[in-house]
């Protein structure tokens, strides 16, 4: 009973910690958008509220909570509350699985770098939350009773529909390399130890880019942003949406994208690790202090992603919606197919 409670507490705290890490993620990616879309467009960007304006995230939440909660004539109710709490939900549960570093030891107790890292099934996990993920979207549409919302939300139905499957064969090369379903075993796969680099970019460059591209198809971000393109549909699935009901929708949108960046982390960059051994930094395996720095370079890599994506949504224009059914069919599914049957057979004639 005692070993219960202490699991149990161990995961509250952890949960709580997560969350709260993700709250702050979301507000800095919010600032990273904004003042390297200032720089690349010599605009000096948010620089009022807080020191060179680190501020102004949390003010615009303030202003979103103070903002009146509207609902629609002709809406449903409970399904406009309930399709923001489903996507920010998901892109919440999606960390349960994800993987922050080696475990390491207080005393006899061993402390996991995660809620549920060393889960044998974690990329399956993730795959089926994404997959459900999108009704969330698809109920902010259609519940809203407005063609611009509902269009948004056709839109992101069949564009994930279209990029699951490359995606899936995309991660699918990277489990045949790995021979497993573990992000921790992914990850441990790609430590090299100075026998030169072993992440999975280097062994799987083209399931890295079908991988990436539709990453930031799945979580609409730009130049995929056509569920909510200004110009066509006001905002897409959440033109109805207020206060912080759309509060919820904005905060998915950057915690998806953090989602999606440390997923990329874990398959193709070798996740926590370094290409060299962590005790010539003087780091002992197994400490609290490895761990730390371990999570540190996780999350550096996360980051720098996150700025990859943001310059490219400020550099490349948004894709006809044939263009994008195009490249997610046309191209990026039989690319994804050959990388799978070339991957699967070098595995065999390696072994």
């Amino acid at each position: 009973m005692n070993e219960l409670i202490w699991i149990i507490i161990e995961a509250l705290i952890k949960a709580i910690i997560i969350i709260n890490l993700l709250l702050v993620s979301a507000a800095i990616s919010v600032y990273l958008e904004r003042k390297i879309s200032a720089w690349m467009q010599f605009r000096i960007g948010p620089n009022r509220v807080g020191p060179f304006g680190l501020f102004q995230p949390f003010a615009d939440v303030f202003k979103l909570f103070m903002k009146e909660d509207v609902l629609p004539k002709g809406a449903n109710k409970f399904f406009h509350g309930l399709a923001p709490v489903i996507t920010l939900g998901i892109a919440l549960s999606v960390y349960g699985v994800i993987p922050f570093g080696d475990p390491f030891l207080i005393g006899d107790k061993v402390i996991q770098m995660g809620l549920a890292p060393q889960v044998d099934i974690g990329i399956l996990f993730i795959l089926a939350l994404t997959s459900v993920g999108v009704y969330g979207i698809a109920l902010a549409g259609w519940s809203s009773n407005n063609k611009y919302s509902l269009m948004g939300g056709l839109r992101s139905s069949a564009q994930m529909i279209s990029y699951e499957l490359s995606m899936g064969l995309a991660i699918l090369a990277v489990i045949v390399i790995s021979g497993s379903f573990s992000l921790s075993e992914i990850v441990n796969q790609q430590y090299s130890n100075w026998s030169g680099l072993r992440w999975n970019i280097i062994l799987q460059p083209i399931g890295f880019i079908i991988f990436f591209i539709t990453s930031l198809a799945e979580t609409n971000r730009a130049p995929f942003d056509l569920p909510e393109a200004e110009q066509e549909l006001v905002s897409g699935y959440n033109t109805e949406y207020s206060g912080m009901r759309f509060g919820m929708f904005f905060l998915a949108e950057y915690a998806n994208m953090a989602t999606s960046a440390a997923i990329v982390t874990l398959l193709y960059l070798g996740g926590w690790t370094l290409p060299f051994d962590p005790s010539i930094l003087g780091f002992q395996i197994g400490t609290w202090q490895l761990a730390i720095f371990q999570f540190l370079v996780f999350v550096f890599k996360i980051y720098f992603i996150i700025c990859v994506v943001i310059w490219i949504r400020w550099t490349i224009p948004r894709f006809r919606y044939d263009q994008l059914m195009n490249l997610g069919w046309r191209i990026l599914l039989p690319l994804s197919i050959l990388n799978f049957i070339a991957t699967t057979l070098v595995v065999l004639l390696v072994k």
